[in-house]
Formats: structure tokens, sequence, C-alpha cells
């Protein structure tokens, strides 16, 4: 892993760094262990109007929430448990029951209160795509045609809101500035991990519409293609000088290439662009769905699993941070960066997005390793996330953190993240040749 500059942040000794790890590491050297504790808080985040993001009463985090409920869904789902699936349903429904007037899907909702949240300063624009993939994936797992048919035009309402959401009508939506789940960092404009989740979701859609009507929306899946296109020419920058007919703006394009080409062309997908022009750090969550979403091809992955390996994970303990580089005090986004918050300032070096260490990502990075017969590496990032879940908060352990700092390997944000324990589920069934997601490219065109 590469390794910092000597005096940009406070030095914890090796053996101290270690000890949290290695503790964890005894607490979760059972096999199943970890995947049973994760069970159990999985089952703890039940409550009758679907899961909450956190047992923790801390915060907004005991809430129905919109992209944590999918993501632990997802994990009710692979996981086979009826108690779980309900919840998963009933998550989905609660969701529904509070969607906006334009077809806004809630941030997060507070039933006891009943307080709905749409997003802080702005909206977040990947809630509503979670929800359409949740509820495509809960309709192909269970076969329930009642949920499928009242949820359809809660379906149809986010469809149109995510068009107008084009903004220019060229296929690719526009994400403000903390518009997604990274709402105290620096992304903005078309960002790679909500095209991504675009793609899917229209994929849903295919899905459902072929269902429904018992035809092929040919005009659909001309869409899906074309935002296929779209990602793989305008994210991805390598040595090709092949015809680019997808590009989306010529003059952002030619200076984006030419200034990846000093240390990222090849590497990595680009994380976002916008009329300032492209981001280069690593965004680990879209690299991760770039790949599990079959836009990626075999050797784009390769490069991506290259690029980890060789500049991410820290080998005591190799969970992927949410973005690299980290952003310093003495670098230029630091300032900017600073004044990105809510309530109170997060992203200090190596902790939340700022180059903090994520169990949730780092299960979906198990889930596509597994697919693509990477076993052996897929099991060593699944044990990661058990001994990173099993860390102590509040002196008591399997503390199921939201992160965990990128130096000191120590736990932070809030602890009993059910979709840290949703990451341990994945990727333990994902090990195991299950499928995190049913509805895939070739569904669609095989319809």
């Amino acid at each position: 892993m590469a390794q910092p500059n000597a005096g940009e942040i406070d030095i914890m000794t090796s053996d101290n760094k270690s000890s949290a790890v290695e503790q964890a590491e005894s607490a979760a050297n059972e096999p199943d262990e970890g995947y049973d504790k994760a069970l159990t808080l999985l089952n703890k985040c039940v409550t009758p109007d679907g899961f909450v993001a956190s047992v923790s009463h801390r915060d907004n985090y005991h809430r129905i929430w919109g992209r944590d409920g999918v993501i632990m869904s997802l994990a009710a789902l692979i996981s086979g448990d009826n108690h779980l699936i309900e919840a998963a349903r009933r998550t989905l429904e609660t969701l529904a029951r509070h969607q906006g007037p334009h077809g806004e899907i809630p941030c997060n909702v507070d039933t006891t209160a009943d307080y709905i949240s749409y997003g802080g300063t702005t909206g977040r624009v990947d809630t509503d795509l979670w929800f359409i993939i949740g509820c495509g994936e809960y309709w192909m797992a269970t076969g329930d045609e009642n949920f499928l048919d009242t949820l359809l035009p809660r379906i149809e309402k986010v469809r149109f809101l995510l068009g107008a959401w084009e903004m220019n009508n060229r296929g690719l939506i526009y994400v403000p500035l903390a518009g997604d789940w990274a709402d105290e960092y620096l992304q903005n404009g078309y960002v790679l991990y909500d095209q991504l989740l675009y793609l899917q979701a229209q994929r849903t859609l295919s899905c459902i519409h072929t269902a429904v009507h018992g035809s092929t929306d040919h005009r659909l899946n001309e869409k899906i293609s074309r935002l296929r296109h779209l990602i793989r020419t305008n994210y991805w920058f390598d040595e090709s000088e092949d015809a680019r007919h997808d590009v989306y703006h010529d003059v952002l394009y030619k200076q984006g290439r030419e200034a990846a080409n000093a240390h990222c062309s090849g590497k990595h997908w680009m994380p976002f662009f916008s009329p300032a022009g492209y981001g280069y750090r690593f965004d680990a969550f879209a690299n991760v769905l770039a790949s599990l979403f079959d836009v990626a091809d075999e050797a784009q992955s390769g490069s991506v699993d290259d690029y980890i390996a060789r500049e991410l994970v820290n080998d005591e303990l190799p969970l992927l941070p949410a973005f690299h580089p980290v952003i310093m005090p003495v670098d230029q986004d630091w300032e900017e960066l600073h004044v990105m918050f809510s309530y109170t300032f997060k992203n200090n070096p190596y902790e939340y997005h700022n180059g903090g260490l994520w169990p949730m990502i780092t299960g979906f990075y198990v889930a596509d390793l597994a697919r693509r017969q990477k076993t052996l590496l897929a099991k060593t990032h699944l044990q990661a996330i058990h001994r990173a879940n099993a860390l102590v908060m509040d002196d008591q352990a399997w503390g199921f953190p939201e992160f965990v700092h990128g130096q000191k390997l120590t736990p932070g944000g809030t602890r009993s993240q059910g979709w840290s324990a949703a990451a341990a589920i994945i990727g333990h069934h994902a090990v195991n040749g299950e499928n995190v997601f049913r509805i895939h490219e070739e569904e669609v065109y095989n319809e």
C-alpha cells in the first residue's frame, strides 16, 4: 500500500495499531461467526416499518433509510431468511408510502415522529435509483406479483423523475454537490457511481415491463445500450485511439484524457465530470459497480484489481477506502472539503469518505471477485469485513462500525451499522456461488 508522507498525520505505532485488529481477528476466528453475528444484527434492525440503518439512536440512524434499507434488503434476499425478506418488503413499502409529489423517494423516514427527509441542502439522487433496483430484486427473488402491482405506479413516478434529471436529455443524469451517498465529499456533475445505478435501474425497469406487458420495450433497451456505451467511453481513459462516437463533450473529454494520462489512464474509472472538468480520485464504490454491473470488460476489471492491490489495500486489514488518495490539509481541495458538512466536519484524513475504510463497499467487491471466480481473494476481503465488524465500540465487541480509520485501523462513525452487517452476509453467500443481483444485462436482452 502507498505510504503517506511523514508528518502528514499523527503516527500510531505498529504495535498499538495492530492490537485492535488482532483482538478483532481473535473474535472473528470461527468461519461462520462473522456471518452469524451479522444475521443477528440485521434481525435487530427489523422494525414494523422495515430496516432501520442502525439499532443505535445516535443522530438520525434509527430511521428507515432508502439507500441503507435497500442494501440491507439485498442481504436479506440473498440470506433466504423469511423474517428478513419480509422486512425488506416493508422497507420498500414504507419508502413508497412516503414518496414525494414529483416522485422523490425519501432519503430517510422517521415513522414514529412522522418526519420525512428527502435530503439536506440537495436531494439524494441515488436513493431513487436504489429504490427501483430494490423493488426489482425483491420481486425477482420472491415472485410477489401483488407487491409489484401495488408499487408499479410509484416506480413509474421515479422513472419519470430520473428522466427529468437527465437535464439535457442526453442519457446521463446530473447529480448536484452532496447529491448521493458521498454527501460530504467533493463530487458533482455526471458522477459515475450514479450513472451505474441508473443503468441497473433501467435494466430493472426493462425486466418489469416485459413481465407486466408480455413484450419487450425496445426503446428502453436502446436507451440502456446507449447508457452503457456512454459510461464506457466517457469514464475510462486508455491508450486506444478508437473512434469515440459517444463522447459527451468533446472539449471536456480531450482535456480530461490528456490530464489522466499523467497518473491514472488505464488504471481505474474516472469518478465524475462536470462543466468544470474531470475528477481523478479513485471512487471505490463506482469501480466495484462498474465490474459488478458488467460495464467493465475483463481487462478493465483486472486493471482495477491491480490498482486496488498496489495502491489501496492495507495488508493488515484489506478493506476498500471510499475514495483515494486522501485529501490532506496541505492539498488544494482541503479548503473546499473542510466546509462540506451538515452538522459537524467528519472528513478528517483517513476518516469517513476521505480515506476511511468501508466494510459495506468491500462487501460488494467480494461479490464481484467471487462472481469472477477470484475466490481466494474474495475470501481474504470477506475475512477483513468480519474482522472490521468485530472491532470493539463502546466497550463491546462486534461493534459493526460505519468505517475503519484508514491508517490507525480503529473503528469510526456510528456503531451497529446494518449495511456493515449486510456486507458480511452478501460476501458470505457470494463466495458460495450466489449472485447479489438477479437482474443483469443478459436478463434484459434474453427476454
